[in-house]
């Protein structure tokens, strides 16, 4: 697992810097665009303290030296501004809004990517691509995503299924196979309906994959629990991040799945594709054959 963004660990180390310390943490928070091409003496004077206090802020929130931040704090800065930085006020403008929510969506999948378990992901991919049937299940936001996969189908080879109706989903798992892979999609992993089908389904020896916000019931109940831990979000205005999240680990799963099956697959794919934009085009020159016999 890799360090975290250095505005992520200024925001967590907070509590415990020095005052002087915490002067600087203020000025860096505030226009972290700004304070990357400072000086340290520069910075010193913004922030109202001496160059040795920069030094041991530097060092205070995990870097090895002023230089050694200016870097990661550039690096963090491309990444995007930190979630505390990106609370969405009613007043907020056009070029406001726009800047925080990819702010928050950007730093936020770097979060996800971070913490992703890799083991449990290629566990997850081994199950998918050895499945002759896969059901996708998710309610609200989750069932969204759980429809975006079933739309995966070609990728992952076999008949994908993606029932919205919590009755649809209890049988589903209750006609499933040992060769089944049951894929249960909960950010919060309590909803009780998919807990109940995960166990149906657990009981007639489908491979259940949970993918999860954290450490829940799903998770607990699924033979590989798939964590996509998203940063807390309770900005009213902002769009929930799970769901974002949650998409990209479903496009992985599909990825991986095909990169694993032999080339065939691959040229089916491309062959699939080609045949979707000569279908398109033709769809628009028909169009407007339509438009010029019209007129």
């Amino acid at each position: 697992m890799s360090n975290p963004p250095v505005l992520e660990r200024l925001n967590n180390s907070l509590p415990s810097l020095r005052r002087s310390e915490r002067k600087v943490a203020d000025v860096v928070l505030a226009d972290p665009h700004a304070v990357v091409p400072m000086t340290l003496a520069e910075l010193a004077e913004a922030a109202g303290v001496s160059q040795p206090t920069i030094v041991r802020f530097a060092n205070a929130i995990g870097c090895d030296g002023f230089h050694d931040f200016r870097i990661q704090l550039a690096q963090s800065v491309a990444l995007g501004i930190p979630a505390t930085q990106s609370v969405i006020e009613a007043q907020d403008g056009t070029a406001t809004t726009v800047s925080k929510i990819f702010d928050f969506s950007i730093t936020s999948l770097d979060h996800v990517r971070r913490h992703l378990d890799l083991a449990a992901l290629d566990s997850a991919v081994a199950a998918l691509a050895a499945s002759t049937h896969i059901v996708f299940i998710g309610l609200g936001a989750s069932g969204i995503v759980a429809m975006d996969a079933e739309q995966k189908f070609p990728l992952f080879g076999v008949p994908c299924s993606a029932p919205v109706d919590t009755h649809q989903q209890f049988l589903a798992a209750s006609t499933s196979t040992p060769t089944t892979a049951f894929v249960a999609i909960s950010n919060t992993g309590r909803t009780v309906s998919i807990l109940d089908t995960v166990r149906v389904a657990r009981e007639r020896g489908a491979t259940v994959i949970g993918i999860t916000g954290g450490k829940t019931p799903l998770g607990e109940l699924s033979n590989i629990p798939l964590v996509v831990e998203s940063l807390d979000n309770t900005d009213i205005y902002t769009p929930t991040i799970s769901r974002l999240a949650q998409l990209v680990v479903v496009d992985i799963l599909a990825t991986m799945v095909l990169l694993r099956r032999d080339g065939t697959a691959l040229e089916d794919i491309r062959t699939m594709k080609s045949r979707l934009s000569h279908m398109r085009s033709g769809l628009q020159h028909e169009a407007v054959l339509d438009t010029d016999r019209r007129t």
